[in-house]
C-alpha cells in the first residue's frame, strides 16, 4: 500500500511540475559534472526564474 502511493506521489509531482529542480540536478550530475569547463548548477531560486521566465515569453496564444 504505501509503495502505490509513494508511486503516486511521484507522478503527481512530476505532472505538476513539483520535481523539475530534482530533475535538473539529476540530469546535470549525468551529463554535466564530468565535464571540465561546466558551470556550477543553479540554485533552486536561479532554475525556478529560468523556468519561469522562458515558460511565459513569447507569444504563448494562436491569435
Amino acid at each position: 500500500m504505501f509503495d502505490r502511493l509513494r508511486k503516486f506521489w511521484c507522478a503527481i509531482r512530476h505532472l505538476s511540475g513539483d520535481d523539475a529542480y530534482e530533475r535538473y540536478l539529476k540530469h546535470y550530475a549525468e551529463f554535466h559534472e564530468s565535464t571540465v569547463d561546466a558551470p556550477p548548477p543553479l540554485t533552486r531560486k536561479e532554475f525556478f526564474k529560468y523556468w519561469q521566465e522562458n515558460k511565459w515569453k513569447g507569444t504563448n496564444r494562436c491569435c
